[in-house]
């Protein structure tokens, strides 16, 4: 897996001051996304142990919340097995930190069993977030006085209360 950029204070994506990894990769090709260089998997720099040890450090600190992992496209079958066990350390390590993802695909139909981004590792991954934004950058939809997302048809999921309760819970506590 390749990666575009890790940003280390970011405020912009998820709740808090976080560390963002910006994966390489993307099928989606939302018309004008805001990262297209990231779409090619070969962009940026190879994903290595280095790199797992500086996101590691960099979540250490307390006023970090948690990692974001966007894109490009977290959940491209390409990215899952690496970004599983990345979300399984974090977890592990920090169990108070949070792990948002964004995703252009849906939650309840991308990335169920049978679903066209479901892969054996889909499972791990989702068990290490806590929040999915989920769905493709719509730019007739854009409303930039959303929180955390670009346009009105992005959810903010609530993962593992979905994974317990077997339905799909919206994240209403944010505007």
């Amino acid at each position: 897996m390749n990666y575009g950029n890790i940003k280390y204070c970011d405020i912009a994506n998820g709740e808090g001051v976080r560390t963002a990894l910006f994966v390489s990769g993307c099928r989606n090709h939302c018309e004008l996304c805001f990262n297209p260089e990231t779409w090619d998997f070969k962009y940026g720099e190879v994903f290595t142990e280095d790199t797992v040890k500086q996101i590691m450090t960099s979540l250490k600190p307390n006023h970090i919340a948690g990692l974001s992992l966007l894109g490009g496209e977290p959940m491209e079958q390409e990215n899952q097995k690496v970004l599983s066990e990345l979300v399984t350390l974090v977890k592990a390590t920090y169990p108070k930190k949070t792990v948002w993802a964004y995703t252009g695909y849906l939650f309840d139909e991308d990335l169920i069993p049978g679903g066209k981004k479901y892969t054996e590792y889909t499972d791990t991954l989702l068990a290490g977030i806590d929040i999915l934004v989920d769905g493709k950058f719509v730019n007739d939809l854009k409303d930039i006085t959303l929180q955390f997302r670009g346009s009105k048809n992005q959810r903010i999921i609530n993962v593992q209360k979905s994974l317990a309760t077997g339905t799909t819970v919206i994240e209403t506590r944010f505007k």
